[in-house]
């Protein structure tokens, strides 16, 4: 009997996590996609695509963060059955997280030229620069395609962002191949090219999931009476204390990361391409992994707002050994293919040997990655977000961090040691996040 209740668990799950987890992961292709195309002309593009992905990400990571406040919210409310709660919160967010694009934008351009005081290579940041602006101003059409991604998701409907994200992910792969080498007439534009791909095709996603919700007849009960005007300042303020401290939660992790990044222009273009390229294999199975944490959000919030603890707890505990499975899996591809998956960015033979070791690491710290952002999701659909934070605020910079520049240039281990530094950071948050939602949902429990 109850193994028939978590294979139903499982089942539940799966069915609603696998379209996020192709949508995540064509979101995190189109960097993928750039940076195999950007490779095939040499280790120095590499390198200015490298340095400008680790700033934009941490605003991306961020601006998502943001628009994330709109899941829990509409899947409690899906729970209580309040169809005008969903819309204000619909409404709301729109207005939240297009003024949080914009607002994101211009912070990366007004500090764009601080990176020529990162002791990073002077041509590899010449080269970052302009190509940062290009690709963070898709930063706003990326954020209006969140606000009804997160809306639509927070209804357990997760097919159809996953339809246009692959769709525009096939169209950034073709305009990169048109724009980086100048075909059918263009003029080659190089790393250039690479950021027009993704601004356009963002700017067409946001505009195809714009036509969807709002001309789809299962969405026209939630937009009856709909008015873009009339905002809720205490709706907005509770979406802000959500989405704010997730947002943070991200650029703590993923700033991490980009932290590393330029401590690796500090060894050389070499190291930083490497790191590129292994960063950018892990950057895939953590956004199929973000696919179960998305999950997490929606089931864990949903029985949150029928006042089912029990499932809660069940369907949570489920989560955590499906993404468990699912990254011990990658983990096993990461070492087997360690010398092969580094030859499809780039033909550079030390830079594929400093890949390789770097996929190692990448490998024992899967399950730890994994494991904390699963469990920040589910913490996010308890709407628990302030401990969270300050766990992946330690995790990552009191502790991470910090061991991997001692590891690294003190006790020079270059590259591996600044690696092993962020599998510590990753294991701490880990077993934080998990012990924290065991006990939250403990609590929860005895309360009911």
């Amino acid at each position: 009997m109850l193994v028939e209740k978590y294979q139903k668990h499982v089942k539940t799950t799966f069915l609603l996590a696998y379209p996020v987890m192709l949508s995540q992961l064509g979101q995190v292709l189109v960097g993928v996609a750039d940076s195999m195309m950007v490779g095939q002309l040499g280790a120095q593009p590499l390198g200015a695509a490298s340095l400008a992905n680790s700033i934009f990400m941490v605003v991306l990571m961020f601006g998502i963060g943001i628009s994330y406040a709109v899941t829990p919210l509409v899947a409690a409310a899906d729970g209580q059955n309040n169809r005008k709660q969903i819309r204000e919160i619909i409404k709301n967010s729109l207005l939240i997280n297009t003024v949080s694009g914009f607002l994101l934008f211009g912070v990366v351009l007004a500090a764009s030229n601080l990176l020529y005081h990162m002791e990073q290579p002077v041509e590899v940041v010449r080269d970052a620069i302009p190509y940062l602006g290009v690709i963070t101003f898709s930063i706003v059409p990326l954020m209006i395609f969140q606000s009804f991604k997160q809306f639509a998701e927070g209804l357990s409907q997760t097919k159809q962002a996953m339809y246009i994200t692959i769709f525009g992910n096939g169209l950034n792969v073709l305009f990169n191949y048109i724009l980086i080498f100048g075909k059918f007439g263009f003029e080659p534009m190089g790393l250039m090219g690479a950021g027009w791909a993704t601004l356009i095709s963002r700017i067409l996603m946001a505009i195809m999931m714009i036509v969807y919700v709002l001309w789809s007849k299962r969405y026209k009960k939630y937009f009856k009476g709909f008015k873009f005007k009339k905002f809720s300042r205490p709706l907005i303020t509770r979406m802000v204390k959500i989405g704010v401290p997730t947002g943070l939660q991200f650029i703590f992790e993923v700033g991490a990361f980009s932290a590393a990044a330029i401590m690796m222009g500090w060894l050389g273009v070499n190291q930083l391409a490497s790191h590129q390229i292994a960063i950018n294999l892990a950057s895939v199975s953590y956004m199929m992994a973000s696919g179960l944490s998305a999950a997490a959000t929606v089931r864990v919030g949903n029985q949150l707002g029928k006042g089912d603890i029990q499932t809660l707890r069940e369907a949570g505990f489920t989560i955590f050994g499906m993404v468990a499975v699912f990254m011990l899996v990658t983990a096993l591809i990461f070492v087997s293919f360690r010398f092969f998956l580094p030859s499809l960015y780039i033909d550079d033979v030390e830079v594929i040997q400093m890949s390789a070791g770097l996929l190692i690491i990448a490998a024992f710290f899967q399950l730890s990655d994994g494991i904390q952002v699963v469990g920040l999701g589910a913490m996010r659909g308890m709407s628990d977000v302030k401990v969270p934070t300050i766990i992946t605020l330690v995790a990552y910079w009191v502790l991470g961090l910090p061991i991997g520049y001692l590891l690294g240039f003190k006790l020079d281990l270059g590259a591996q040691g600044i690696w092993i530094g962020l599998l510590i950071g990753l294991t701490v948050a880990a077993v934080l996040l998990f012990y924290r939602f065991d006990t939250l949902s403990k609590r929860l429990l005895h309360k009911a």
